[in-house]
């Protein structure tokens, strides 16, 4: 759905989400769940809009609305899953087409690249996120966009965004970014010059650990007409009560935000300054820290000694959690890709929660005494 940016500040954006869409009957502040999946209509050739709730939804129309605003985008679709949103962006090209990846990405997102390069015919090249020179000469006739993840998952690595977006479109192509990690509070990729963003909601947007979602951000209506279409076609679209859980979680993201980047950077200063911490990855902003143990450290031993942290494959809840890539998030590369990639067996990714960080610095501590062998 079409939406256009307001001259409010973010955090009264997303305080006021759905507030007033119901004036006319109830003046409701809290937007209602429209559970129905029929609607009826007056007489031929007439509709309220909704006519299937694949097609439109309208507590989803209020979330999608409010989403499109967030990133400065003329639509937004709010689907089942993050990989649901991936695939959505997929839809928009053809057998032989070529997109260039950056190096560093969410497993899930090779696992579904491999996908499409083995059946479906897409072609794939690498971009080591840093150079622009290097990036112009992966682009051929046969290339229509580029993909990346700035931090990247789960080594952190930045990638300049404004300078990347001139690079992309003076060879005619489309930049996609997946905004996970950093948000619209702390980025806002349209702005910078992508074409397209992507998020898994599931991970801070939702910021609770008990909501699976995906979005797509579109700068252009010609974008947007595609994958509108597109999705009506294919139907992964976000149930009414988790669009409404969603939109509910939104209202409180900058706060959450604040206490998350404000615990990881407090974290990130201990965990640097301990001697079983070999390095800590840390791209500046956010409350993602990736930190590899230092030798002698046993992993299980660390993971099994927490007591406040829990070890689980997601991120960007409340809760704070920890994963170990190479046997999760990025299990199905090659040992050699996880090695080249630096996704080594020692490499922990830490999604840092909004508790006290004094109790957070003190279980990490702990357990890594633990882990020393």
């Amino acid at each position: 759905m079409t939406t256009t940016n307001a001259d409010l500040h973010i955090e009264t954006l997303l305080a006021q989400a759905g507030n007033r869409t119901d004036d006319a009957k109830t003046g409701a502040i809290s937007a209602p769940i429209y559970l129905s999946t029929a609607y009826r209509h007056a007489g031929l050739g007439q509709s309220t809009g909704f006519d299937y709730p694949r097609e439109a939804q309208p507590t989803r129309c209020i979330l999608e609305k409010t989403l499109a605003r967030m990133e400065h985008g003329v639509a937004a679709y709010a689907l089942s899953s993050g990989m649901a949103a991936i695939q959505l962006v997929f839809t928009l090209f053809n057998s032989g087409d070529k997109i260039i990846i950056s190096d560093d990405l969410y497993g899930g997102s090779y696992r579904f690249f491999d996908l499409l390069h083995d059946h479906y015919h897409l072609d794939f090249d690498v971009w080591s996120g840093q150079d622009q020179t290097e990036l112009a000469a992966l682009i051929d006739d046969q290339t229509v966009a580029l993909w990346l993840e700035t931090p990247s998952n789960p080594t952190m690595k930045v990638i300049d965004l404004r300078t990347t977006a001139q690079t992309a479109h003076q060879h005619g192509i489309k930049l996609i970014v997946d905004n996970t990690f950093y948000t619209p509070l702390i980025q806002k990729p349209l702005d910078l010059g992508a074409d397209l963003v992507v998020h898994s909601a599931t991970k801070y947007l939702a910021g609770h650990n008990d909501i699976l979602a995906g979005a797509v951000v579109a700068k252009h209506s010609d974008d947007a007409e595609k994958l509108e279409f597109n999705l009506v076609t294919t139907g992964a679209v976000l149930d009414p009560f988790d669009a409404w859980l969603l939109l509910r979680s939104l209202k409180t993201l900058p706060l959450r935000l604040h206490q998350h980047e404000a615990n990881a950077q407090s974290l990130v200063k201990s965990l640097t300054a301990n001697s079983h911490v070999e390095k800590v990855l840390y791209p500046g902003r956010g409350g993602m820290i990736s930190f590899y143990l230092a030798k002698g450290c046993d992993v299980d031993t660390f993971l099994r000694a927490l007591k406040v942290v829990s070890f689980a494959e997601s991120l960007g809840g409340v809760e704070s959690l920890v994963t170990v890539p190479a046997v999760q998030t990025h299990a199905d590369l090659s040992e050699a890709e996880r090695q080249k990639k630096g996704i080594t067996a020692n490499l922990l990714r830490l999604s840092v929660g909004i508790e006290n960080a004094a109790d957070l610095q003190a279980d990490l501590e702990q357990a890594l005494e633990k882990a020393q062998k």
